[in-house]
């Protein structure tokens, strides 16, 4: 199943963010919360979330208004999407995955370039994700 893939997996579909963004070319991010999600399941794409937004947020942070602080937006977006309507079972995952988007290693506030390329993404996770 695509949404079980590594944050490799998550990274390398996010690079056609802000066009919508399918793992394995079938299946959108936000599909890949549901309601009735075992614990297993959960884990593993909420692990594979965060994995693939700490490495986005490095490179974001590189280049604060790129491609990477857009595929970051995105994989938010997405994952806020699929979780509004899983009864808050992923909530936590939702925090932890803003957290790690917003990561700065000095605790300064992000860019005006990193917040509108963010939400560039986000906006398109949302609605595509």
């Amino acid at each position: 199943m695509a949404c079980l893939s590594d944050s490799e997996a998550y990274v390398s579909a996010l690079v056609s963010a802000p066009d919508a963004v399918l793992l394995e070319g079938e299946t959108p991010i936000s599909d890949c919360l549901v309601a009735d999600q075992d614990v297993g399941a959960q884990n593993a794409v909420g692990l594979a979330a965060i994995e693939a937004a700490t490495q986005l947020n490095a490179r974001a942070r590189q280049e604060p208004g790129g491609d990477a602080t857009v595929q970051l937006g995105y994989l938010i977006g997405a994952i806020q999407e699929g979780a509004a309507t899983t009864g808050g079972i992923h909530t936590d995952l939702v925090r932890r995955l803003d957290a790690a988007a917003r990561f700065n290693p000095g605790g300064e506030a992000l860019s005006a370039a990193f917040e509108q390329a963010l939400g560039v993404g986000y906006a398109a996770g949302q609605s595509a994700g």
